[in-house]
């Protein structure tokens, strides 16, 4: 790989870089460095990626795996803004990230993360893409998991629909908005503190790779 390296995030779970130029730029996740007692879970979630993004391939709007040998990956750069600074209100967009979603959904995966605007980019075509997915699930059947799983990703979607163009919201997605899971309650009202608490406080983990991989573009 040519071109430059630039390190974009470093915390108890390892780095992630960025290296190569132009259409050669790569996002490396290394969980060598690793503090020893989490270096099994930094790994887990690699693994997890690398899954992920090996069902994916070739699917436009997710990265591209190169490789994963058990410590660390190498996936696509893709260029573009996170929605949080893109800010993206044309009515493509959305559409597009809809047809995306259900691309994802139909290979068998769930995304898992979909909360954080750092995930979805805001290509420079104006498409949309989605990265990080460490928390995402390869599923075996289309049971009640997944059915719940890929609901909450499209209630996420829709989220970021109604914070940027909430007056193109259908009265089906409205619905689908106001009517949370029951996994989603309950890890809204014990889950989501505990683990902020155990990220954030204890760990200092910030968990914002990707607003780290845009800012040194």
């Amino acid at each position: 790989m040519n071109g430059g390296t630039a390190l974009l995030k470093a915390d108890l779970f390892g780095t992630v870089s960025r290296t190569g130029s132009g259409i050669d730029t790569f996002i490396l996740r290394d969980t060598r460095p690793a503090r020893s007692w989490l270096r099994w879970l930094a790994r887990h979630l690699a693994r997890r990626e690398s899954r992920a993004l090996d069902r994916l391939a070739g699917m436009t709007g997710t990265p591209r795996l190169v490789s994963f040998d058990g410590a660390v990956l190498i996936r696509e750069w893709i260029a573009g803004e996170p929605m949080q600074r893109a800010r993206p209100v044309h009515a493509d967009y959305y559409s597009e990230s809809l047809a995306l979603l259900h691309r994802i959904h139909r290979a068998g995966v769930t995304h898992n993360d979909l909360a954080k605007e750092t995930n979805w980019l805001v290509q420079p075509d104006g498409r949309p893409a989605l990265v990080d997915f460490q928390l995402a699930i390869v599923h075996r059947s289309r049971g009640r998991l997944f059915r719940t799983l890929a609901r909450e990703d499209l209630r996420h979607l829709l989220k970021h629909k109604h914070s940027y163009r909430p007056n193109a919201l259908s009265a089906r997605q409205k619905r689908i908005l106001s009517t949370p899971s029951l996994m989603s309650r309950a890890w809204m009202a014990t889950g989501k503190p505990t683990y902020l608490f155990v990220t954030r406080r204890l760990l200092g983990w910030a968990d914002r790779e990707g607003a780290g991989d845009r800012s040194l573009r």
